[in-house]
């Protein structure tokens, strides 16, 4: 029976022995090693980072968006997620890690800059937060884009609580380089076009990295703890660490589970992920299909708009998913439509924690692993998947959220318990495969040393940031709101001890800003028709 998984052979210490890869995937892999070339080298990698701003005393910022950060509409490197204070840098997609980790770290010493006596929140879940309607909404001026990107935000307040919108985390976006595909296509035979080759085989991705999906939250989960002013989810059933810290022992990613981004009614929506045809069609359905509950909530009321529509979705990124297949969209265009005119461009991951020891919340070893992870899904074996499946891939994911540290923690794959240090080793094994040869480019070793560095966290689960973050606050006998303030002092203090005010990094980010501010104007300017005109045809 096809498991989707390499096998390893392993002594007692813990070390890789040999590769049993998967038949197919040894001979794609070793197919596209002899193409020639770098076919693996030089996928473009883009950075999303959350950040909540925070006043001195630790407690969420009730300022405005800084004016000197420029306009979070149109600013292209930074912006805001849900809230005022939730602030969101974006790279551009760069070939190497390198290149987006210095410009993640820029982003973070210009805003540094601009933010005064105000701190950046360090970990995902969120510093001391008041009551729900004190959660300032972001705001983005007065056009009609502007006007429906924060009624967006309203009904998500609305329909999940304000409060769960204030749990920030990292996205790394990935596309494969462009030289692979027509050489892969070669390889596998295929003669349908460049485009549904793609999408077709960027599909498969996704769906092991579902599979797989649990592996990210064992490995870069760093949200084991929280702070009790936050109250959703199932927060209250949880442990108590001290009067102020609600945990879990083995917990990995609070994040990713029910307290998060996992609720009950998202868990309705089915969206597959077995044809570009039929992710866009349920999409489109969720978007359209009446939910009760909502509509009991209002759409307009009094003049006011609480939410964009009544439906399972207002917009397409109200889905909430570990991963996405992504096209970079022409202005006014929904996503689903830019699919549909070009196929997948790149992929979303939207799993990772924001690492709270790391000053820029993501690091280089990090973004390599992703990297070599994201293409072993893609020369894996992909069958489609089914119900069973999807039910099982959601309970391993929970269970891995707050449980994947417990020594007696089992997964279930194909109905059948595996040890989470068995399974996660296996698929180390191709992952560390994919490694070297993007080692190839240019004869180092930074790949595989990244894979290898979590390979000693799976067979010590006391390495893992989650690990860390429990045993820090057992260390400092301290709760998780002050370990984590003290952290974002540290990491104001680093930037500072870095930041050249006059570089040319600096330069680049000012002019951003004031540019920003101008394009905001012009886009209010442009606008010829009313509010509720704009989202009907929006929607049309």
């Amino acid at each position: 029976m096809w498991r989707g998984y390499g096998k390893t052979e392993r002594e007692s210490g813990g070390g890789i022995q040999e590769n049993q890869l998967t038949n197919e995937f040894d001979k794609r892999l070793n197919a596209v090693a002899a193409a020639g070339g770098d076919l693996l080298y030089g996928g473009l990698k883009g950075i999303e980072k959350e950040s909540l701003r925070i006043a001195a005393d630790g407690s969420l910022s009730m300022l405005d968006h800084p004016l000197g950060l420029g306009s979070a509409l149109t600013n292209r490197y930074i912006t805001t997620d849900f809230s005022e204070a939730l602030l969101e840098f974006v790279t551009p997609a760069f070939e190497t890690t390198w290149e987006a980790l210095h410009c993640v770290c820029d982003i973070h010493q210009f805003t540094y800059s601009q933010l005064g006596d105000e701190l950046l929140w360090p970990a995902s879940m969120p510093c001391w937060i008041p009551e729900d309607d004190k959660i300032p909404l972001a705001r983005y001026g007065s056009s009609n884009v502007g006007q429906m990107k924060t009624i967006y935000r309203r009904g998500l307040g609305y329909r999940y609580g304000r409060q769960m919108q204030t749990i920030a985390g990292v996205h790394f976006n990935y596309s494969v380089p462009q030289q692979f595909w027509e050489a892969y296509q070669d390889i596998l035979g295929d003669e349908s076009s460049g485009d549904d080759f793609r999408s077709e085989q960027y599909l498969g991705l996704i769906r092991n990295f579902k599979r797989m999906g649990w592996l990210v939250l064992y490995l870069f989960g760093a949200s084991p703890a929280l702070c009790k002013s936050f109250a959703g989810g199932n927060a209250a059933a949880m442990k108590s660490f001290d009067d102020e810290t609600y945990f879990e022992p083995f917990g990995t990613s609070l994040r990713m589970s029910d307290l998060g981004y996992s609720n009950q009614t998202q868990s309705r929506i089915h969206i597959s992920l077995n044809s570009l045809d039929e992710y866009v069609r349920d999409l489109g359905k969720a978007i359209a299909t009446p939910e009760p509950s909502y509509e009991a909530i209002g759409v307009k009321v009094d003049g006011r708009y609480r939410q964009l529509n009544a439906n399972l979705l207002q917009i397409e990124n109200e889905f909430y998913s570990p991963v996405r297949p992504k096209r970079v969209a022409e202005s006014g265009e929904r996503p689903t439509a830019a699919l549909q005119r070009g196929g997948i461009e790149y992929v979303e991951i939207r799993s990772l924690d924001i690492n709270l020891f790391d000053p820029c919340g993501i690091n280089q070893n990090t973004m390599r692993f992703m990297e070599a992870l994201l293409l072993y899904c893609l020369l894996l074996e992909s069958p489609k998947l089914n119900d069973e499946e999807l039910r099982e891939i959601t309970q391993n994911q929970a269970q891995t959220a707050k449980n994947g540290r417990n020594p007696d923690f089992h997964l279930r794959r194909i109905g059948q318990p595996v040890a989470i240090r068995e399974w996660a080793s296996e698929i180390i094994v191709g992952v560390l495969a994919v490694a070297a040869e993007l080692d190839r480019h240019d004869d180092t070793d930074s790949y595989s040393a990244a894979v290898r560095l979590k390979q000693e966290l799976v067979d010590d689960s006391s390495l893992t940031p989650s690990a860390l973050i429990i045993a820090g606050l057992e260390e400092a006998n301290t709760g998780f709101f002050p370990f984590a303030l003290a952290m974002a002092k540290s990491h104001r203090d680093y930037f500072a001890s870095t930041v050249q005010p006059d570089d040319v990094a600096s330069k680049k980010f000012r002019q951003e800003a004031r540019e920003s501010l101008q394009r905001q104007h012009e886009v209010e300017a442009a606008d010829s028709i009313g509010l509720d005109e704009y989202l009907t045809q929006y929607f049309a």
